[in-house]
């Protein structure tokens, strides 16, 4: 199976920035040896992909340029250099700290027309400015649009050369519609307790949970006494109360979502369906072993690029892969104006999302980016990529 693909090199200017006015896009088209439709997953045919060259600043004025994207954008995951004052293979990430917060302020604001009402916004980062990053999130979307702070453990090993050995990063999480709003369409994680079906229930597996719970802001009308299908009788455990009144627990009987252990002479316990499961609210600690670390994501670069240098601060894909079904749904688009090594675009369209991925160093974008693309999921083997100059 063959791949096709041209481009323009562009020359960088003395500062090794390229052309602002420079884009590529990756259009999918199936290709004539690709195989039949019916074997590609339904969820990844329609999947689509940008891939700009050049600076946030330039590719977001091109992105607001078109109306089809504006208010289009579900999640952004942002993974900027933190400003560490290191020099990296790829980068250099010694800026002045105020010259840093001023660009990620004006490419916050620059965002906001592109995001989608129910959108959400992770950003990476480090000790180094992670608070003051923060602050101008807050600034930029209101504070009631702070979600939460995740802590990503980046590293299993010790390092004793420095007085606290830092094991982990900051991703920021903000909506727009706020916490509350943002929740009803966020996914939870996996439920990953037991489902059964013992009874041949026709909505499907499920297991019970406890009909009680603590009385503080109990109402008098769960205070009853419950009388099972076997005729015991049972009152709400001391301290506690039932979970509904006794009109909804007839209800709720009656419906067959109702378990009565000990042969019906437990007490009753709700039926809780895995097909109704939304999932369970994410911790705010990710840690490796979940997620992976930065030594896995080399790993996964060595995997694709074997015996040559990786890139410096990859992420893993599974954390990518936590971050986008959090975020999104099929056929939704994610964005990252900071794509690095290309793992949010290989994880977007393994996951049947759009995507617009935005990379300013042309040597990254050819030595890792598009490769990766190009070997990535069955879908990808069987799209032809066509690079061209899009404006």
């Amino acid at each position: 199976m063959g791949l096709s693909m041209t481009t323009e090199h562009v020359a960088a200017d003395d500062q090794g920035v390229l052309p602002l006015d420079r884009a590529v896009e990756v259009d999918a088209k199936p290709i004539e040896d690709a195989p039949e439709q019916n074997e590609v997953p339904a969820t990844h045919i329609a999947v689509a992909g940008a891939l700009m060259v050049g600076d946030a600043s330039s590719a977001l004025r091109v992105l607001h340029a078109d109306p089809e994207r504006l208010e289009s954008i579900k999640l952004c995951y942002l993974d900027p250099p933190y400003n560490t004052g290191e020099t990296f293979r790829h980068y250099s990430d010694k800026r002045d700290s105020n010259e840093w917060i001023s660009e990620l302020r004006g490419h916050l604001t620059a965002l906001i027309p592109l995001l989608a009402p129910d959108a959400s916004v992770w950003l990476h980062l480090d000790d180094s400015e992670q608070h003051r990053a923060r602050v101008v999130m807050d600034e930029v979307f209101g504070r009631e649009a702070f979600v939460s702070t995740i802590i990503w453990q980046k590293r299993k090993s010790r390092d004793n050369r420095k007085a606290f050995s830092s094991m982990h990063d900051y991703i920021h999480v903000y909506a727009l519609s706020g916490p509350k709003s943002w929740k009803r369409v966020r996914h939870g994680l996996p439920d990953q307790g037991t489902f059964a079906n013992p009874d041949n229930d026709p909505r499907g597996p499920w297991r019970s949970a406890p009909m009680s719970v603590q009385a503080g802001h109990a109402t008098q009308n769960q205070f009853y006494t419950v009388v099972t299908p076997s005729g015991a009788r049972h009152d709400p455990p001391p301290g506690r109360c039932w979970t509904f009144s006794k009109m909804r627990l007839e209800e709720l009987v009656r419906d067959g979502r109702v378990y009565w252990p000990r042969g019906g002479a437990g007490k009753p316990r709700l039926k809780r369906y895995e097909s109704e499961s939304g999932g369970l609210a994410p911790f705010t600690i990710w840690t490796a072993d979940e997620v992976g670390d930065t030594a896995s994501a080399k790993k996964e670069l060595l995997r694709d690029f074997p015996g040559g240098p990786v890139f410096d601060t990859p992420k893993p894909e599974k954390l990518l892969e936590r971050i986008i079904k959090i975020g999104s749904d099929p056929g939704d688009t994610v964005l990252d104006y900071y794509l690095g090594s290309g793992t949010t675009a290989v994880v977007a369209q393994r996951l049947g999302r759009n995507w617009i991925g935005v990379e300013q160093n042309e040597s990254v974008v050819e030595e890792y980016v598009i490769p990766r693309l190009r070997r990535g999921s069955v879908v990808l083997r069987e799209v032809l990529w066509r690079v061209t100059n899009v404006w």
